[in-house]
């Protein structure tokens, strides 16, 4: 992006940031729609309240490094800054003011702890500069407001009323996600599946992930019910807040409802003005229904998947779909069973995180699998899917 003024001073900012600026420019975490100045961000970290809706911290630019601190010292009003990642100009502030602010309190009031070993904390400070700045800005950033307009799209066009917004990280994606998601379009004219997109290298890669989900969307659902949206899981979203920005990005797709499991960390109860809130007080000021989802497991004496309100056995009969468990197997090369991940989906997974993994696939296909007779090509996915249906023959077991 060209500046329009030659020889702008420049501020050095990551993908993160950028992309944080880009999603309030599109009016996804709205009522926010611009930096904070000095005033507006001592009143919402006192009042967690922007505009009479339920917002937890304020919303600054304040970069860190010595050459941003430089510039942000020299900052005047109206002075026109170039924003810059990785040596590339990707937008422009006009300044309106530069103001000091505390990044432990900032800290706090992002993940309620300041504390130096948290892994929300550990990653952020090092970003946080102690200077911010305030001012009208313009970004370069086509993808989310590409995300956008496409959603926006589908819900005039097929003239959609009931919209539901459920949060996916689908890491990976496994038998208890794919109820959450029928569920979800049972009583929704339209989901829309935001699906988490972190700044870290946590778990499977995020288009292994996204070729996974739409693998089941595009064969196991009903077509034009599933929209899903790639969403930039940034700093801003970490710790006991983030349901209340879910909420809020929900909302401004064009959601109705906000899906939510029972289980998610951040439905209890939370510090709110001098009260104690939960997300269904946020929500009325953000005007957006939320609805809570059961937690599922497979119970061995109801042999299916069941959730755990409604099943009658106890927790010793019970199979859960613990992640970080199953992207353990997964990551070691190891095929989930069934009932835990869709074999479809391990198979798409598994041969692309070990590309060329049998040296004779076609002698291995050809010498344990059943076939018509004819000479046929097989994939490293083909293979995987037959293996997992010799896995579940039962007649010897």
């Amino acid at each position: 992006m060209p500046s329009s003024r030659k020889n702008n001073k420049q501020l050095h900012i990551d993908t993160e940031a950028l992309s944080t600026l880009a999603l309030v420019q599109e009016g996804l975490i709205s009522p926010v729609d611009k930096l904070m100045n000095e005033e507006e961000a001592i009143e919402v970290s006192a009042s967690k309240m922007y505009k009479g809706v339920p917002y937890p911290f304020s919303f600054v630019l304040a970069p860190s490094g010595k050459r941003n601190r430089k510039i942000l010292e020299t900052l005047e009003k109206d002075d026109v800054v170039d924003l810059v990642v990785e040596g590339r100009v990707v937008g422009e502030l006009t300044v309106e003011s530069t103001f000091k602010i505390d990044p432990k309190q900032r800290l706090q009031c992002i993940f309620g702890t300041s504390d130096p070993t948290h892994p929300g904390v550990k990653n952020t400070i090092k970003r946080l500069g102690e200077i911010a700045v305030s001012g009208p800005y313009h970004v370069e950033y086509p993808l989310i407001s590409s995300h956008l307009n496409r959603v926006k799209t589908i819900i005039k066009e097929q003239n959609v009323k009931n919209v539901s917004g459920l949060m996916l990280s689908a890491n990976p994606l496994n038998r208890a996600h794919e109820r959450m998601i029928r569920h979800t379009i049972e009583d929704s004219d339209l989901v829309v599946l935001f699906l988490l997109k972190p700044f870290n290298n946590y778990g499977l890669r995020f288009d292994i992930r996204y070729e996974a989900v739409m693998g089941f969307i595009e064969n196991f659902l009903p077509p034009n019910k599933v929209v899903v949206v790639p969403l930039e899981n940034s700093y801003i979203f970490a710790g006991y807040n983030e349901l209340i920005l879910d909420a809020l990005v929900a909302k401004n797709y064009g959601c109705t409802r906000i899906v939510i499991p029972k289980y998610h960390r951040g439905l209890g109860l939370f510090f709110d003005h001098n009260r104690l809130n939960s997300i269904f007080d946020a929500a009325k000021n953000i005007k957006i229904d939320v609805k809570t989802m059961e937690q599922y497991v497979y119970c061995n004496q109801c042999r299916t998947l069941v959730s755990t309100s409604t099943c009658p056995h106890g927790q010793h009969h019970h199979v859960h779909y613990h992640s970080a468990s199953l992207l353990q197997l997964i990551e070691e090369g190891i095929m989930p069973p069934s009932v835990l991940v869709r074999r479809e989906v391990s198979a798409r997974i598994l041969s692309t995180l070990y590309p060329d993994r049998f040296r004779n696939l076609q002698e291995i296909y050809d010498s344990l699998m059943p076939n018509v007779g004819l000479m046929e090509e097989h994939s490293e996915e083909d293979f995987y899917i037959k293996l997992m249906g010799l896995y579940q023959t039962t007649s010897l077991t």
